[in-house]
């Protein structure tokens, strides 16, 4: 083994491991896997030597792969194992996808040194460097990070695969923080000797159905618990120094840039803010999955209509720009996976301010008020006024405040709120919203 994971979930099992299968020297990898929270996973993947099915779900039907990059599952409280594989010289990769909650951050940013379990954590570090039991994920590479000091293993890269902006930068943090913590030595040995990759990930990657397990018996004969759904599309974008050997993930498809940040504001505003477009106007009109909604003509058009109002702001080439825009109508487009608005719906309140106001505020520098921008801003008012997918928010009782009373008092309200309200055009904003919000509330009635 020569790549540590922590986090074997059906998004690793679909993007990472998958880019090693596919590496020109992929014979000379193995990845040594840690499960999440749940032990099923590993004891799944162990039974059959951590072989897997990958299940891709094209427009032309269901395609089947044998993974077998995956050399070693274990739980994710084996921490000698951890150890063992991090302070192994060989080992010159560390990747995680474990979400953004499983970094425990605090709202500043850095380590959440309050909560519970990494304050625990911390502990059992400084009272036993060498064998103290942790929980969380920082936890975990401090602990695999200390063993490797102690073995003089030599250098690393900690690769971070989560859906998260600057995701080296952050995990940087929350590891240095940690490690700060149970020993200031430790901190001066990682800055000498662990980089820290950002990477920008996208592959849509549903959960396993009966559906999907059924398919692998089907096309391959074999009943395969641990089988993965995915996508044709795969993109895996990464910046940053790796100072000991890595896979050739480039043959693969990956691509190594000098800055992640305009692939990650591209993924953000076209795919990610055309998908709270439907989420929001197209279940208005009773669409339940993107591929329904894409294939309405009038939705389609709101969809361009905001590619067109974001498109311009983006740091890229404008083909590029427009072959994503492309590869993205025909992922919309496909069938077989079935991508719920409803899902995608969930906690505007995060998704809005980072997916819809920085657009409609390029626009309004560049001296328009997009209808195609605000689109999606009344959208979501009309979701938080009853028109749609239910609301689901973590911040339910505030948004759902946002929208009563009269549509212009939700729109100044919501407005307000996104810091959409100032400037010499603020009242046309208002009577845009409002016009489009009228109408999405009139096509939902009708």
């Amino acid at each position: 083994m020569r790549i540590v994971h922590l986090g074997v979930g059906n998004f690793f099992r679909a993007h990472a491991a998958w880019y090693t299968e596919h590496a020109t020297d992929s014979g000379e990898w193995g990845i040594a896997a840690f499960t999440g929270r749940s032990a099923a996973t590993a004891e799944a993947l162990a039974a059959q030597d951590g072989l897997y099915t990958l299940l891709v779900r094209g427009p032309g039907g269901a395609r089947p792969e044998v993974i077998s990059s995956i050399s070693a599952v274990h739980p994710a409280g084996d921490l000698d194992a951890l150890r063992s594989y991090v302070a192994d010289p060989h080992v010159t990769v560390v990747t995680t996808t474990v979400t953004e909650a499983g970094y425990r951050r605090s709202a500043t940013g850095g380590l959440d040194a309050t909560a519970d379990d990494v304050a625990a954590d911390i502990a059992a570090l400084q009272s036993d460097p060498a064998s103290g039991r942790v929980t969380t994920t920082p936890g975990r590479l401090v602990a695999g990070l200390l063993a490797r000091r102690a073995a003089g293993a030599g250098p690393l890269a900690v690769v971070p695969n989560d859906n998260v902006p600057d995701n080296g930068d952050m995990v940087a943090r929350v590891v240095g923080d940690l490690a700060g913590a149970v020993d200031p030595g430790l901190g001066e040995w990682i800055s000498a000797n662990v980089s820290f990759v950002t990477t920008m990930v996208d592959r849509i990657t549903p959960r396993t159905t009966d559906d999907d397990r059924a398919e692998a018996v089907r096309r391959l004969g074999i009943d395969d618990p641990a089988t993965v759904p995915t996508e044709p599309f795969s993109e895996w974008v990464l910046s940053g120094s790796f100072p000991g050997d890595r896979p050739d993930w480039e043959a693969a498809g990956a691509r190594f840039v000098e800055d992640v940040a305009p692939f990650e504001q591209r993924k953000l505003w076209l795919l990610n803010g055309s998908h709270s477009l439907m989420a929001y106007a197209a279940s208005a009109l009773g669409h339940r999955t993107v591929a329904d909604a894409i294939a309405d003509p009038e939705v389609r058009s709101w969809v361009e209509e905001w590619w067109d109002a974001a498109s311009p702001h983006l740091p890229l080439p404008a083909d590029e720009v427009d072959a994503y825009r492309s590869a993205l109508l025909d992922r919309y487009t496909n069938p077989s996976i079935r991508h719920l608005l409803a899902q995608i719906a969930a906690d505007g309140s995060q998704k809005i301010p980072i997916r819809a106001v920085p657009v409609v505020r390029a626009e309004l520098e560049a001296g328009r008020v997009s209808r195609g921008a605000l689109r999606l801003v009344a959208a979501w008012i009309a979701h938080l006024r009853g028109v749609g997918a239910p609301v689901s928010d973590a911040h339910a009782e505030e948004v759902l405040a946002l929208g009563a009373g009269t549509v212009d008092q939700a729109t100044r309200r919501t407005l307000a709120r996104l810091g959409l309200d100032a400037g010499d055009r603020a009242e046309a904003v208002v009577s845009e919203v409002v016009r489009l919000v009228e109408g999405l509330e009139a096509r939902a009635r009708s």
